[in-house]
């Protein structure tokens, strides 16, 4: 939203947002952050009330939503990861006091976005039986499919309202950011029991919910950057042309971005396998169930961790290396403390959650099983902390590389291997799978962190640290 009384680091008036980023990075997080942390909670706390109302199908129903998640969860790391990669470079050029180029790669982002969902929805709409057998769904391959289908459907719609928020983000326009996301997982959470159960349409009526909250959503935030136009960033279509640096610098975090989350689906994948060959379909409806609780759980970190993003590229973009680092260390001593508490939350009140979601006498049986689920699995939330928010950091500067691989490390490496190391070889069976993911976890965040230290004091010892802020006199009112 428009701030009338300040000038901004390009032509015209800013924003509130953009007047954040040039502020106090301390006090910049903290804006930036508390906003997104309230609305992917809130985001989350949707696919728990989903879970909630899917489970009064039973176990299978929960199966089949387990098998469509994955791909579901692919959709959000694409559409995400393209938006990640946009961010960075906008708001890279933005600390940079570049506009002109800004306003370029948002452009370039849509155009991006339109292309990346037909590539994506149209293939997994047509095939989408045949691969939920492929992968293992046998008796509730149906139920998936129907589910599965109405959402590939409306993907676009999740696409273009994911790679809006983080064009809003990049300039610090976090708040309009959680007013879209709250507003859709509201809408969501009172739809669902319309269409599962009112209108009889069962769990395809859990997507139906989905895909027409996102499309109220996604006219909410055409209206803001199209039509309105109060936004800091600009769009212009006339004259169009794809340029081959603006497309590398977002391809350079965004497919990185895009691969390290699309990693997190082939682990889920991955766990769907190895649980059916400890268990069978009622592990993967426990797994099915509490990864949503984890989602949750760790949902204020995204919001944390979108914030590091914006903030750390901003101040690469104008040289300050000491607001890089000090926007690192402080958002994870934010990220541990909020994690801590919520895992012991989560510890204490496992049976009470579990009871929320096993109410139907069909999914009774898997309650003793998910108790023990979410016990053990609460101990890597506060190491989340260390491995998300420096995989923002590198995102932020442009390194999305060094995220990718740190992450694929985390969790196609260690995960896989703790998990068939404590189930297998230590005979733990189902249990075992949980503690290798805890174990395999803990280590990938660790070893994360460590790196991205080194990769800061390498920048602070470079010597390029500039005061920009007292280089250019038109922003002297906004720093006061």
């Amino acid at each position: 939203m428009i701030d009338k009384d300040a000038k901004g680091p390009g032509p015209g008036k800013t924003t509130v947002g953009m007047k954040a980023l040039l502020g106090d990075p301390k006090k910049a997080i903290v804006k930036l952050a508390l906003p997104m942390m309230l609305g992917m909670s809130v985001q989350t706390l949707y696919n728990l009330v989903d879970t909630f109302w899917v489970s009064g199908l039973g176990a299978d129903a929960l199966a089949a939503v387990g098998f469509v998640f994955p791909f579901f969860f692919t959709i959000i790391a694409l559409s995400n990861g393209l938006g990640v990669g946009a961010g960075s470079a906008i708001s890279r050029r933005l600390g940079s006091r570049d506009k002109k180029g800004a306003d370029n790669v948002a452009v370039h982002s849509m155009v991006l976005m339109v292309l990346l969902a037909a590539a994506f929805t149209i293939p997994l709409y047509i095939f989408a039986e045949p691969v939920f057998v492929l992968i293992g769904a046998g008796k509730t391959a149906g139920m998936a499919s129907s589910y599965g289908r109405v959402i590939f459907g409306g993907s676009i719609l999740l696409f273009f309202t994911n790679v809006a928020n983080a064009i809003l983000r990049s300039e610090g326009d976090t708040r309009r950011a959680m007013t879209a996301m709250i507003l859709g997982s509201v809408l969501n959470i009172i739809l669902d029991p319309l269409f599962i159960y009112t209108l009889d349409m069962g769990v395809t009526g859990a997507a139906w919910a989905t895909v027409i909250s996102m499309g109220v959503t996604a006219v909410l935030m055409s209206n803001w950057l199209f039509f309105r136009k109060d936004t800091y960033l600009s769009f212009d279509l006339k004259g169009f042309v794809f340029r081959k640096d603006i497309l590398r610098d977002i391809s350079r975090v965004g497919i990185p971005a895009s691969v390290q989350q699309t990693s997190m689906a082939l682990m889920m994948l991955l766990m769907n396998v190895i649980i059916i060959a400890v268990s069978d379909t009622d592990g993967v409806a426990v797994y099915t169930v509490g990864w949503r609780v984890v989602t949750i759980a760790i949902a204020p970190l995204i919001g944390v961790a979108t914030a590091v993003v914006t903030m750390t590229g901003f101040a690469y973009g104008e040289g300050s290396y000491d607001k890089v680092s000090f926007s690192h260390i402080y958002s994870i001593k934010v990220g541990l403390l909020v994690e801590t508490g919520i895992a012991v939350f989560t510890f204490v009140l496992a049976p009470q959650i579990a009871a929320v979601f096993t109410l139907s006498e069909s999914a009774a049986h898997i309650t003793d099983d998910l108790i023990t689920f979410l016990r053990i699995i609460c101990i890597f939330y506060p190491a989340v902390s260390l491995g998300m928010l420096s995989s923002a950091l590198f995102q932020g500067v442009g390194k999305g590389l060094s995220a990718l691989f740190a992450t694929i490390l985390r969790v196609l490496i260690f995960t896989p291997i703790f998990t068939l190391f404590f189930a297998f070889t230590l005979g733990q069976g189902l249990t075992g799978i949980w503690w290798g993911m805890v174990v395999g976890n803990i280590m990938g965040s660790f070893f994360i962190f460590v790196w991205a230290r080194i990769y800061v004091g390498r920048l602070l010892r470079s010597g390029r640290n500039v005061d920009v802020m007292h280089k250019l006199p038109e922003h002297e009112e906004l720093r006061a």
